[in-house]
């Protein structure tokens, strides 16, 4: 990933930090992330981020505790820092998210309006860095576009043509609509070539359940 002059460096990352549980919401470093604020207990989130590092931990409920007041979380997530902030006459807030590095979560601290967390980032160090490592490009460009065409998805193959692997793959990786599981996995692949070989297979095997869903439709 591309860091800027505004990112905190490795030492500097908060010792607590506030997470948005959000169900099939995938953040990775590197990728942007709009969001839309109206909860009270959320909007105090970010008004306590934007009063001094502007960092939120976002994270995926468990798949089988969605629905809980307070559900279990997975135990990795991905910080990112707010970098673009803007308020609705309606009492909203519109975000934007960049991601920094992921996190394991330590334990959980006792919760007061929203939930905050001890992070350990020694897994992810590197995660400050640029992934310079090599993907199946031309495989994962085959799949992508069968699974484009099988989802009734539009694609601007110029645009995709033209975007570097990693920046590819962190997007297709965050704006695929796959389930819980799979996108903590392609979370939790530690380098580029992982994550793109993850995310080749599971597009693969939706686009093969997809037709033989419709095989079975028209028998």
């Amino acid at each position: 990933m591309s860091r800027t002059a505004f990112d905190p460096a490795f030492e500097d990352l908060p010792k607590v930090l506030p997470i948005f549980p959000l169900d099939g919401v995938l953040l990775l470093p590197g990728g942007r992330l709009p969001l839309n604020i109206f909860e009270p207990r959320y909007l105090a989130m970010f008004d306590d981020a934007m009063a001094s590092n502007r960092l939120i931990g976002m994270i995926q409920p468990c798949d089988e505790c969605r629905g809980e007041k307070a559900p279990k979380v997975y135990e990795t997530g991905c910080v990112g820092r707010v970098t673009s902030f803007n308020e609705t006459d309606d009492g909203r807030y519109l975000v934007t998210l960049s991601g920094l590095i992921r996190f394991d979560v330590a334990r959980e601290l006792p919760a007061g309006s929203y939930r905050l967390v001890e992070p350990d980032y020694a897994r992810f160090a590197e995660d400050m860095e640029e992934d310079k490592g090599e993907i199946d490009r031309e495989r994962l460009m085959k799949v992508l576009n069968a699974y484009f065409e099988a989802n009734s998805i539009e694609g601007d193959w110029e645009a995709i043509e033209q975007t570097s692997d990693e920046r590819l793959v962190t997007s297709l990786a965050m704006i695929c609509p796959l389930g819980a599981p799979e996108k903590q996995a392609l979370l939790e692949s530690m380098t580029l070539t992982e994550r793109a070989e993850a995310l080749t297979a599971i597009m693969e095997m939706a686009t093969h359940d997809h037709d033989g869903a419709t095989e079975t439709k028209h028998h």
